[in-house]
C-alpha cells in the first residue's frame, strides 16, 4: 500500500515540478523582447488571426505559455470573442482560473487518495481535475451561445431598420452606422464595433469578415455573404436588404414555431416524475385506504 501511495504522490508532484523548472530556467525575456520589437504595430493582427500566447509578456505570462498548450489558447480566445468579451473576462484571467481550477481540486483529490485509498478515489483523482479545468470553457461556451441567440432574433428587426434607412436616401454604410447607433444588445455592440472598424481604414471586406468570426451566427454570415456578392456584382443594395430582412423574419419565425413544437417534448419527463404520482396519490389513495379498511 505504501508503494501505491507513493507513486500516486510522485505521479502528481513530478510534472509539476518539471513544468515549474522549466519554466524558471527558459523564460526567454530577452527573446521576448526583441519579439515585440519587431513586431510592434503587429500585434494586433497576429493575435487576432493566430491567438498565439506570446503578447503575455514575461514572468508569470511566461508560465502561463508553458502551463497552457496553444490549441488551448486559441480555443479560449475564440470562446471569448463569441461570448463578446465579458466585464473581467480576459483571456489570462481565464487561462489563469483553469490553471488554478485544475491544481487545486487535484491536490484535494490527492489528499483523499492518501486519506482513503480506493478505486472510487482514484478515478476522482483522474477525472476530476480535467473536468474542472475545462469549467471556465463551458461557462464561456454557455454565455456565447445566449449571445448568438439574442444575435439571431436581433437580426431582423435591424436589416428592417437599415431598408427603411435605404430607403430614405442612406447609403449602405450610413444605414449600419445609424443601427448601430440606435440598437442595444449584442449585435448593436458588434455592428458599432465594424463601423469603427471601417472608420480607420479597414477593408470593408475584412470588417465583415471580422463580424462573422466574432459572431459566429449563421444568419450574420449569410447577410455578409449577400452584402459582399451585391458590392461585387453591383446588384441593388435596398433589394438585397429588403430580401435579407424577409428571410430573417420567416427564419425567426420558425425558429420559434419549432421551439413551440419542443415545449410538449420536454414537459413529458417532469409531469410523469413530478405530477402524475401527486396525482394518483390524490385521487386514488382515499379509494385504496377506503378499500383496505371496508377489507379488515
Amino acid at each position: 500500500m505504501d508503494v501505491v501511495v507513493t507513486s500516486a504522490v510522485l505521479a502528481v508532484v513530478l510534472p509539476l515540478a518539471w513544468l515549474l523548472h522549466r519554466s524558471l530556467r527558459s523564460t526567454g525575456r530577452s527573446t521576448s523582447i526583441a519579439r515585440r520589437n519587431l513586431t510592434r504595430g503587429l500585434a494586433s493582427t497576429v493575435v487576432a488571426q493566430t491567438g498565439t500566447l506570446e503578447s503575455r509578456g514575461t514572468g508569470s505570462g511566461a508560465l502561463l505559455r508553458t502551463l497552457t498548450p496553444e490549441v488551448a489558447a486559441r480555443r479560449v480566445r475564440r470562446l471569448l470573442d463569441v461570448a463578446g468579451w465579458p466585464q473581467g473576462w480576459t483571456m489570462m484571467r481565464v487561462l489563469w482560473a483553469k490553471v488554478w481550477l485544475g491544481v487545486g481540486v487535484g491536490a484535494l483529490a490527492g489528499l483523499w487518495f492518501l486519506g482513503s485509498p480506493g478505486p472510487l478515489s482514484a478515478l476522482v483523482l483522474l477525472l476530476a481535475p480535467i473536468g474542472v479545468y475545462h469549467l471556465p470553457e463551458l461557462v464561456l461556451s454557455a454565455r456565447g451561445k445566449d449571445r448568438q441567440q439574442k444575435i439571431a432574433r436581433q437580426l431582423p428587426d435591424v436589416l428592417d431598420q437599415m431598408v427603411i434607412s435605404v430607403a430614405a436616401g442612406l447609403g449602405f454604410e450610413a444605414a449600419l452606422s445609424r443601427a448601430a447607433a440606435n440598437g442595444t444588445g449584442p449585435l448593436a455592440e458588434e455592428l458599432t464595433r465594424t463601423v469603427q472598424d471601417i472608420s480607420v481604414g479597414r477593408p470593408r471586406r475584412e470588417a465583415y469578415e471580422a463580424l462573422v468570426r466574432r459572431s459566429h451566427v449563421p444568419d450574420v454570415q449569410r447577410f455578409v455573404g449577400a452584402v459582399n456578392q451585391a458590392d461585387a456584382y453591383g446588384v441593388s443594395i435596398s433589394d438585397v436588404l429588403r430580401v435579407q430582412a424577409e428571410e430573417m423574419r420567416v427564419k425567426r419565425r420558425q425558429r420559434a414555431e419549432e421551439a413551440a413544437m419542443k415545449v410538449p417534448v420536454k414537459v413529458t419527463f417532469p409531469l410523469m416524475v413530478c405530477i402524475l404520482p401527486a396525482l394518483l396519490i390524490v385521487v386514488v389513495g382515499p379509494a385504496v385506504m377506503g378499500l383496505s379498511a371496508s377489507l379488515g
